[in-house]
This record gives structure tokens, sequence and C-alpha cells, in this order.
């Protein structure tokens, strides 16, 4: 019998296929696609384009993707970069001249070339057996018909009330009646449903160049933007091999940078060197472990990563065990490790799915406009909402992340897959700024040192070190709370919670799926 309790969900389990995403019409969304025939890749497309209207605070056409694939469940495992780029005048050197040493969040300046359009075509030629024409329809009949608002967007649309209010065309599209929408509001978009139509029919070409695109580049130039139709017609998805790390005997996947993922395995390799086990999961000393090996891969994140076409990063030095142990040997249990302050330039918002087909196909997918309703620029007749991922460089001359010409920002979207003897285990995200490599681990450690199932494993309260402070949801225990200050831990109370995760764990000896999905959000599991 475990020594905790919680409320929380059901797993949902399965023979044939599953999809796990933060909203319930999303999920129904890829099951209608893959009883249609589809691939976990047409599904989860389907999916991604229906939240990007349905979940607006945290998704759109307006933003990046990132993807692994596994066909069939098991041999290579494919990373999909549909990250877009700063524009080709973007030279670090103007903004100095400028005055400007932070990219603002709400500027034309924060707006990257969009990816995940192109990113999701390419994922459907290599993977798929429908076209966008098919898998964008429920995104386009919910745009045009009209969508119900559910709990969580409506608490996040609140939230961004006055963002909205003063945003460039946002208060005309996201403020009906002037007012934030709230649960149970029918909202209809009409304009990105036409804009959805052209992509349907004429593919990338239909967004990156002609109408869309020539009302984008007004917009944004409108309001000071550098940008041109030859930096959105020249944006192209990249296809990689995606790094990885074993822990606990399982072999666990990440997209490579400009992609963070790189993040959770150096925090996995950190916790290797320790064991967890011998600490209950909501102890004090489980809680700081994780935050010690948080701080040391978030240094050497901010020291290291950024855009590989730009800046050399040593990646094999940076998984290495020797790397981990530089730091992860001088963790003490008394105190907190001296490290450099690290202040991360953005803590956004996404949205992140997971499907399994009946074929074994598995699909992790993660798509996101940065912080919640992106920039609050929306393109004045299109419909689009444009994200804010630039505002992730830094205006820093020789920082391997500063901003230059068609370069890509570090991002914070990482989606993830765990391989065991080289056949899919678990396809897994978690949500939420920051948070996502830390709420990863989080996950995973529940599952492989407290024998959690993924419903437990994601329920399980949350903590993340940001900024200097421990910001500890309510669900965990005062006593651990009150250890972790006599650490050194300067800790907060946090009733909005840490972001929010899917899972789909595969057992291959009983050809089942198990599910789950996380009641921070709307969304849940579902299969057949």
């Amino acid at each position: 019998m475990r020594n905790f309790q919680f409320a929380g969900r059901s797993t949902v389990h399965a023979q044939n296929a599953m999809v796990a995403s933060s909203h319930p019409q999303a999920s129904l969304a890829a099951i209608e696609m893959l009883r249609a025939g589809g691939t976990a890749a047409d599904a989860a497309i389907a999916a991604s384009a229906l939240l990007a209207v349905i979940e607006p605070q945290s998704t759109g056409i307006g933003g990046d993707c990132f993807a692994l694939y596994q066909r069939g469940g098991q041999g290579p495992v494919v990373a999909y970069n549909g990250s877009g780029r700063a524009p080709q005048a973007a030279h670090c050197a103007w903004f100095v001249e400028q005055g400007i040493h932070a990219i603002p969040l709400t500027s034309p300046h924060a707006v990257t070339i969009p990816g995940a359009i192109d990113a999701w075509a390419t994922i459907l030629r290599d993977h798929g057996r429908f076209g966008l024409d098919k898998v964008l329809q429920p995104a386009i009949d919910a745009a045009e018909q009209g969508y119900v608002v559910a709990p969580r967007i409506a608490f996040d649309w609140a939230l961004g009330f006055d963002k909205l209010r003063k945003g460039v065309n946002t208060a005309r599209y996201l403020l009906p009646h002037g007012e934030a929408a709230v649960t149970g509001d029918v909202i209809r978009q009409p304009e990105l449903a036409a804009t959805l139509r052209l992509i349907a029919q004429h593919g990338p070409a239909g967004f990156y160049q002609g109408l869309v695109a020539e009302d984008m580049v007004a917009t944004l130039r409108a309001i000071g933007g550098l940008h041109t139709l030859d930096d959105f017609a020249a944006h192209k998805t990249e296809t990689t091999v995606p790094l990885s790390t074993n822990y606990k005997g399982f072999d666990v996947w990440q997209c490579p940078p400009n992609g963070p993922g790189v993040t959770m395995l150096v925090m996995l390799n950190v916790l290797s060197l320790h064991d967890l086990t011998q600490y209950a999961p909501l102890s004090a000393e489980r809680f700081h472990l994780e935050a010690e090996a948080s701080r040391i891969a978030f240094m050497m994140r901010e020291q290291h990563i950024g855009d590989p076409g730009h800046v050399e990063i040593d990646l094999v030095r940076l998984l290495s065990r020797e790397f981990a142990a530089e730091y992860g040997n001088k963790i003490r249990m008394d105190r907190m490790l001296e490290l450099p302050h690290v202040s991360p330039p953005m803590h956004p918002s996404t949205v992140y799915l997971t499907v399994v087909d009946r074929d074994r196909n598995v699909c992790s997918f993660i798509n996101s406009i940065a912080h919640s309703f992106g920039s609050a620029i929306m393109s004045n007749t299109t419909g689009v909402l444009l994200q804010n991922r630039g505002a992730g460089f830094r205006v820093e001359p020789g920082h391997p992340n500063c901003i230059a010409p068609r370069k890509r920002p570090l991002h914070t979207i990482i989606p993830s897959l765990a391989t065991e003897n080289g056949k899919a285990r678990m396809a897994f995200g978690v949500m939420g700024g920051q948070y996502q490599p830390v709420g990863q681990v989080h996950v995973l450690t529940n599952m492989l040192d407290y024998g959690l199932d993924v419903q437990e494993a994601i329920d399980l309260p949350r903590g993340l070190h940001y900024e200097g402070i421990y910001q500890l949801e309510d669900g965990v225990p005062a006593e651990t709370v009150q250890t972790l200050q006599q650490i050194g831990h300067h800790t907060a109370s946090l009733t909005v919670p840490h972001g929010g995760g899917q899972a789909i764990w595969i057992d291959w000896d009983k050809g089942t799926l198990t599910g789950g999905s996380d009641p921070r959000k709307d969304g849940c599991a579902l299969g057949y």
C-alpha cells in the first residue's frame, strides 16, 4: 500500500488505438480520423489543427511545433523541427542600435515565421494516408460553425483579457462583446476558417505565399516588423535524428536543438547518480533532488544551447555521464548547490498530444504559440494569431541564443518518447513553459522509480524551481515544504497548476494501450 493519497482519474485502456490530448473534442477528432483509416500522423495533425482553433491561448497556425515519430513502434525514431526563424533583417546590431536589449513579448520582433503548417504537411507526407484537405476539416468546421469554450480555456482567457484588449486586432477577433469568453460561450472565427480552407486546398503555399502571407507581412510591417514575403516563402521544416539517454533501462528520446529537450536528458543523467527509490515520492528529499537536477540542466541550457545552424554545440559532452557527474556528485541533501543565477527569457504555454494507432505507429507531438495568446498580434484579415517565440532570443552578442538573421530561437516545447530494447513503451509530454523538462522527468520517474501508472504519475503534485523560487502546487505536503525551506529553498504556494500532461503506455505482451490525461487541463485520453 502506497503511503500517499490523491484524487485522480482512472487510466484509459484500449487494444486498437489511442489518443491523449488537452481537449475532449480534439481527442475525439483524432479517434474519428483513426477509425476512418488514418495513421497516428493523420490523427495527430487533425487534433493539433482543431486545438489551433479551440484552444487559442496555447496554440494556433501562427505557431511552431516539434514531433517524434516511430513507425510500428520499433526501429528508428524520427524528429521533426517545425520551428520558425527570425527575419533576414533581424541583426543583433540593429536591435542594439535601437536600444532594444530584450525582445518585448508583444512586439512584432517577437514574431518568428510560423513553422507549424509546413511541419504538419511534412509529417503527413512521410507518415500519413490523408492530406491536409481531410485532416483540417474538423478545425475548419469548428472555426466556421463555432466551438464551445471549455473551463480551463475560459480561465486562461480571463487572465489574458488585458493583453487581448491592448493587442493588434485581438479585441476584434477574441473579445466577443468586449469581454473575455467564459465557459459555455460559442466562438466563431470565419476568417480563420477561410484561411484554413486555403491551406487545405493549396497546402503550405496557401499559408507561406499568396494572400495569407501578404496579409501577415503587411500587419507586421505596419507596426515596425522586419518581416518580408521572402522570409515566409523560405521557411522549411527540418527532419533530424533525435537525442537520447538511458534511464532505468529505458532509452528516452528528445528533439535536438534548437529544441531544449537536452535539458530533460541532462536532468535524467544527474538523477541517475542518486537512488530516488529510497525517498517517498512526495518527500522533501525527492523534490530537492529534482530541483537541483533542474538547476544544473537549466544552467547548461542557457550557457550552451542555441540554433545549431549558427553555433557549435558539443552535445556528446553535454549528454555524457561525466558532465552529469561534474555537478551531480556535488549535490548535498542538507543544502543547495551554489550555481550561477539563470533567468530564462520566457515562460510560455502550449498543447501536447500523443497518438498510437492500430499498427503501433507512435506520434509524440507538441504545438505552441509561446506565451498565452502569443504576441497578441492578429493578422488583419486572416484570423491568424501570431506567436511570440522570438522573445526567447537574447540580444547579447556572442551568446549562443543571440538573435540573428534566419536564426531559430531556443525553444521550450519538447515531445518525448521512451523505448525499451528499441520498442516504443511510452509517448509522453508535459506542457507548461519552462516546466516542461521538469514535468517530463517528474512523470517518468513517478513511473519508473515509484511504480505509478500513467494517470497517477500525471496527477501527482508538482514543483518548479524557477527564478530562485521553488513554486510548489498546493498538493505538496506541508512538512515537505517546511523541510525544503530548512534546506535553503525559497518556496511559494502555487494555486495555478503547473502545465498539463498526456501519456500513452504500450504493453506489447498484452497487446494493449494505457492512456492518461492531465486534470489540470480540459482534456482526456480516448481509445477503441
